[in-house]
């Protein structure tokens, strides 16, 4: 006979194992399981790599620059070992797991289904100080698409401004107002609304239209002025949303548009490879816990307004404000969902490195943030996780660059033997380890026999060679600005938060050195200092150092106009869209 602990110990048990989501999608303890393995991959992956430096350091004994470099490499490295783990799942799921997808993402099966769209939903752009012409042509474009669906009555249009520029603010309303006489059975769902202060920035803007829009819609499709997506794409996430009323963010996966830049076309054609298999692991293990990025998502309208209000911080407003409100929205018991695949979301990136360099510090402005918001009340163990993760991202980029100082410095300070070979395969793994998303996006490509989509075996062999080596270009300089900028807070350092430059065009010398000078002054210093102490060194030390010393030259071609051009006439980096032809989008 059981005792009463024993049968209420089943029954712990029992609950434990068939308590699922908030939207019933998966059982609880099956993404527990996962979370589990998860850190135990990333723990290991972690320690392994740990003890394997600290055993190349303390070769000779410790020093004072081996104890630095250490924790150095403790704080910057956590963020690639997440990202490997990521990949590697990913690129496992897609390829060799039975139903991997079905099992990662079962929501996305009422996307198949063909019901009738009864929620009503508002679709917003935001936008302030932007080209008018540009937002609302792209605006109006999926509109279009959009009203020609059987569903076409159930979505509203509002623009949403922010401008404070009169001429700007002026050609707004007169492009709406075209808009709505060009489309005389859509004039009625098209909306114009301008506030004259951008009281909370963006976030304020899309707050104050949901608290007044709560009782008209269910849903609203956030965009940015950059963003464009497919008919199908938004009408198949409108009835996910339908059939799953507790589903509060449905992030789709947003991939790059075309561009005639040749900077963007190289960037986005390593970051759609790195999101595929990243964003499918991530989303194995995170479940109803994912991340809201801001823009080409679904918001259930009610609960974003009665529980994702944005706490009040010293200093201004939340800047990168979309995964404070995933995490609130998680805490209410509704579920934040991304659609880890490619389903015609698509957004544009920044033209040159310079515009590049200033979004990511504005990201990580934003981002630092979140250290005041670990400790708000209530809010589930794996969002405090995204946060800290938020928060990750950046905190490890000074570390980065001193542990590059320390490096070029250890020949001075080296008086013994120094186990040469074992730091390099070190670095062949650690750099393995940092690129596991673009490798297993490509090779998910392969596998998947997709390199018809971008031109072929050879187009897209030269795609992913160019982006390679770009990205040791690009990532060295940038993340020396952005750790500048990040060491200079605690300081007092500052950001204006303007609008973003999304054209394609020439970038000045001047303007290319003023951004980059302190990146290629430090890579030289590195670069010199390995020349006297280490010269043998010098090879190995460029996928960290080569984009510092080059960074001014790096941004002014990429930059070119002519180039550009020649990318898109040799459909160099182009996107599957691009040479389909298939992308409608301005």
């Amino acid at each position: 006979m059981k005792t009463i602990y024993e049968l209420w110990l089943m029954a712990r048990l029992e609950a434990i194992e068939t308590a699922t989501t908030p939207a019933a999608l998966q059982p609880l303890a099956t993404l527990a399981r996962r979370r589990l393995f998860v850190l135990a991959a990333n723990l290991g992956l972690y320690v392994a790599l740990c003890l394997w430096l600290s055993r190349i350091l303390g070769a000779d004994g410790w020093g004072a620059l081996d104890v630095v470099f250490m924790l150095c490499f403790m704080v910057a490295s956590p963020w690639s070992v997440i990202g490997f783990v990521n990949a590697a799942l990913g690129l496992w799921l897609q390829r060799f797991s039975v139903e991997g997808l079905a099992k990662t993402a079962p929501f996305l099966a009422a996307a198949d289904i063909e019901a009738q769209i009864l929620e009503r939903t508002a679709v917003v752009m935001t936008v302030r100080n932007e080209d008018p012409a540009r937002a609302v042509a792209r605006f109006s474009a999926m509109e279009a698409v959009v009203s020609a669906t059987p569903d076409a009555a159930r979505f509203s249009w509002h623009l949403l401004s922010d401008t404070s520029e009169p001429a700007l603010a002026q050609e707004e309303e007169r492009l709406i107002a075209q808009w709505r006489a060009a489309r005389p059975d859509s004039a009625a769902r098209i909306h114009y609304r301008r506030r004259v202060e951008n009281t909370g920035f963006k976030a304020g803007n899309l707050a104050e239209f949901c608290a007044h829009a709560r009782d008209d819609y269910d849903c609203a499709l956030v965009l940015d002025a950059d963003s464009f997506m497919r008919a199908e794409t938004i009408v198949a996430m409108a009835r996910i949303m339908q059939a799953h009323p507790q589903i509060g963010v449905l992030q789709s996966l947003v991939v790059g548009a075309r561009s005639q830049s040749a900077f963007a076309r190289l960037f986005q054609f390593g970051m759609r490879a790195g999101m595929r298999s990243y964003t499918l692991g991530a989303t194995w293990w995170t479940g109803d816990c994912g991340p809201f990025w801001g823009h080409n998502a679904f918001l259930r309208i009610r609960p974003f307004v009665d529980h994702c209000k944005l706490p009040e911080l010293p200093g201004g407003p939340i800047l990168s404000h979309d995964q404070v409100e995933a995490a609130l929205m998680r805490r209410a018991g509704y579920e934040v969902r991304v659609m880890p695949v490619e389903s015609g979301s698509f957004e544009e990136n920044p033209p040159d490195m310079v515009e590049f360099s200033r979004r990511d510090v504005r990201w990580c402005r934003g981002n630092m943030q979140y250290w005041r918001l670990l400790g708000l009340p209530g809010l589930l163990p794996l969002s405090r996780f995204q946060l800290a993760w938020a928060i990750a991202m950046f905190v490890g980029l000074p570390a980065g660059q001193l542990m590059l100082f320390i490096a070029a410095l250890k020949p001075f300070a080296t008086a013994g033997a120094f186990p040469a070979g074992s730091a390099i395969a070190f670095l062949c793994v650690y750099l393995l380890v940092g690129l596991a998303p673009k490798l297993a996006g490509f090779a998910d490509v392969l596998l998947g026999r997709e390199t018809a989509r971008y031109g072929g075996p050879g187009k897209f062999a030269a795609g992913a060679a160019l982006e390679l080596a770009a990205s040791f270009l690009l990532s060295a300089p940038v993340g020396f600005q952005t750790a500048l900028f990040l060491a200079g807070l605690p300081f007092g350092g500052k950001l204006a938060w303007g609008a973003q430059r999304r054209d394609a065009g020439a970038l000045s010398w001047r303007d290319a050195a003023h951004a980059f000078w302190p990146a290629t002054l430090f890579g030289w210093f590195v670069l010199v200092l390995l020349a006297t102490g280490a010269p043998a060194a010098i090879p190995f030390a460029l996928p960290f150092v080569g984009g510092l010393a080059v960074a001014v030259p790096f941004a002014k071609v990429t930059a070119s106009p002519a180039l550009g051009a020649y990318f898109v006439r040799k459909k160099i980096c182009a996107t599957p869209e691009e040479l389909a032809a298939t992308l409608s989008a301005p």
